[in-house]
């Protein structure tokens, strides 16, 4: 179906403007006369053009603002359209505001609030939707809307532990490499034509001789090696890409020995977080599992927890299938059973998260400190070993004058 803007006017004479889907134009019509509006103007909705990056974009922190204030508007009591046609109009986002825009025309039109939101998937997930509808048909969209707010920030604050972690092993290393280019490019050709004035290359030391081997490998061959670093890193993206490629690296990142635990305390939190929220708000168990193996973001735990949803559909209960999984960790699987027994899983799950969330700032915190001066044995080891072979034919000419 396709969408029509319309505009119509009430039997009061007010004027009334929206976006409807429908199959034609005739559709359209005879929908708002049922609504008892005039139709004035309808007409087949053009697309935009769209530019990436430019004024579409939605931060998560501005999701957050947007769904606190609209839970204060809506438990203040104002109207769902009058709170849409508010946060449109004092946003600072351009794109955030047309699309919130679209939303209330869509409202107006006569769909709900979460097929509105369902349209803009980029901005707001499966997740959202399904939350929203939740709370619509339960009567309860502000206390739903409150949780939503917290659980993206929490997402946030775990998603800002993982990146500050590797902010600084990242850096380091890129400066590392940019220091050992530029000496191999630029600083041992200058040592080796200073050497060559004092008697050739034959009498250098085998360090000596080793590293201006490597810096002249590495200047003839700069042109391949930039290919083949750009192949490389192309090739490592496209193996991302694939599903057997994403499933390797992602089985390879739970089994790594020092950041697969943390891989996997990040995937139990998200596990927990997002299904005690889903099933905290209404949502049935097995549209929630389907939601949070979607948002999983590792292909390995999303195999696990749609083996869990389809064992749920047999009629069996979620810790035993999450058990045989072996993914999950057995005091995760122990806790989730006695939730399941107590009739309480969304606040245990929720339980589960707190303590994973912590678990997974003092493990980056631990990984941090770890990477930190291991990183800077390395770099210092390189770099110190170059300059040392080439001082030591300096040292050994230094010698030789003395003598003399």
């Amino acid at each position: 179906m396709a969408e029509w803007v319309w505009e119509a006017k009430s039997r009061t004479g007010e004027v009334r403007k929206g976006v409807m889907e429908a199959e034609n134009a005739d559709a359209v019509q005879n929908r708002l006369r049922q609504q008892q509006l005039n139709p004035v103007k309808v007409k087949k909705k053009g697309r935009k053009l769209a530019i990436p990056g430019f004024g579409s974009g939605v931060t998560e922190k501005e999701l957050v603002v947007f769904t606190r204030q609209f839970a204060t508007m809506i438990d203040a009591g104002l109207p769902l359209v009058q709170c849409l046609e508010i946060l449109s109009s004092q946003g600072e986002n351009p794109g955030f505001s047309a699309v919130l825009k679209e939303v209330k025309a869509s409202v107006e039109g006569g769909g709900t609030f979460s097929e509105a939101l369902g349209k803009h998937p980029k901005i707001f997930d499966s997740l959202f939707v399904n939350l929203v509808a939740a709370g619509e048909l339960g009567g309860i969209l502000d206390t739903i809307l409150n949780r939503l707010a917290v659980y993206i920030e929490k997402r946030v604050k775990l998603k800002r532990q993982v990146k500050s972690a590797m902010v600084y092993p990242v850096a380091v290393f890129c400066v590392a490499i940019l220091v050992v280019a530029v000496m191999l490019t630029w600083v041992i050709p200058a040592f080796r034509g200073m050497f060559a004035e004092f008697g050739g290359e034959d009498q250098l030391p085998a360090p000596t001789k080793f590293v201006i081997a490597i810096s002249d490998g590495f200047v003839t061959n700069l042109p391949f090696i930039i290919i083949g670093t750009i192949a490389v890193v192309s090739a490592f993206r496209y193996s991302f890409r694939i599903p057997k490629g994403k499933r390797f690296w992602h089985k390879l990142l739970l089994a790594a020995p020092v950041i697969g635990p943390v891989m996997q305390k990040i995937a139990v939190a998200r596990f927990t977080r997002t299904l005690g929220t889903l099933l905290g708000s209404g949502v049935p168990i097995l549209d929630a599992m389907d939601i949070v193996a979607r948002a999983s973001g590792n292909v390995i735990v999303e195999q696990a927890i749609n083996q869990t949803a389809e064992k749920i559909r047999e009629g069996r209960t979620m810790s035993e299938p999450l058990m045989e999984t072996k993914v999950f960790p057995p005091m995760v699987v122990q806790m989730i059973a006695v939730g399941e027994q107590t009739g309480a899983l969304d606040t245990m799950l929720n339980k589960i998260a707190d303590f994973y969330e912590e678990e997974v700032d003092v493990a980056v915190s631990s990984l941090t400190s770890l990477l930190e001066p291991l990183m800077m044995v390395v770099i210092g080891g390189v770099v110190g070993g170059i300059l040392i072979a080439m001082y030591m034919p300096i040292f050994e000419i230094a010698g030789k004058v003395q003598q003399e």
